[in-house]
């Protein structure tokens, strides 16, 4: 017994830096199952997918999913939602230098209409998002409602119903987004300007005023 007692112990501690290497690995693989899953998303006429085709897009092993996502909704939900937040995060980032409430608002919507042309992969996953999630409390719909009460409180824009506003100016660029996915001759940039523009009139700017507006140089999208 006294043998056994004095053996010494095989528990190997962790290696210096293992935690951190097998972090980074579960982070990568996380972000090759979510591309996988927006690469699909963005895909025409695709009503469904598998798991196995998710972690043969992501170049990952199958049993690896779970230890991820307790199931595609799950994965699913997490790649829309990461799709309207990285879109929100390039717009803020864009705009920061901007001091027109009214222009940044209208920088928004020309950029993301623009994206059918630019971005089709995210063009095409905001649209299998719908109006419901995209004026949800993630991604565009916080900053969106944040921007309008700044600009009715500078008195730039008259909003009255923030949360009809907002609503009607999602459906405005779900609705022309999927004019755009239909016509792919149409002039996106023209048809985005003119959205804009008849935004900031229905929201309260004179007609020449949001002409202005709609039309100024464009950023581009961080």
């Amino acid at each position: 017994m006294a043998e056994a007692a004095d053996k010494p112990c095989t528990t190997h501690p962790p290696q210096p830096g293992q935690s951190e290497r097998l972090s980074r690995q579960r982070a990568r693989t996380r972000a090759a199952l979510l591309g996988a899953a927006q690469r699909l998303l963005s895909e025409q006429h695709r009503a469904d997918m598998s798991i196995r085709e998710i972690t043969e897009a992501a170049n990952v092993g199958f049993g690896t999913f779970y230890g991820h996502f307790a199931n595609k909704t799950d994965l699913l939900e997490a790649a829309m939602s990461m799709t309207l937040e990285q879109h929100s995060v390039r717009l803020e980032s864009t705009v920061a230098n901007l001091d027109d409430s009214a222009e940044v608002f209208a920088v928004g919507v020309r950029l993301t209409c623009r994206l059918q042309r630019n971005h089709p992969q995210v063009a095409r996953i905001l649209l299998r998002v719908g109006l419901p999630r995209l004026v949800s409390s993630v991604g565009l719909a916080p900053r969106a409602r944040a921007l309008l009460r700044a600009s009715e409180a500078a008195g730039r824009l008259r909003v009255g119903d923030l949360e009809v506003a907002l609503a009607s100016t999602g459906g405005s660029l779900l609705g022309l987004m999927q004019l755009l996915d239909a016509e792919p001759h149409m002039d996106a940039e023209k048809a985005s300007d003119h959205l804009a523009a008849n935004l900031l009139r229905m929201f309260g700017l004179p007609h020449d005023d949001a002409w202005d507006v709609a039309t100024r140089p464009l950023p581009v999208l961080g």
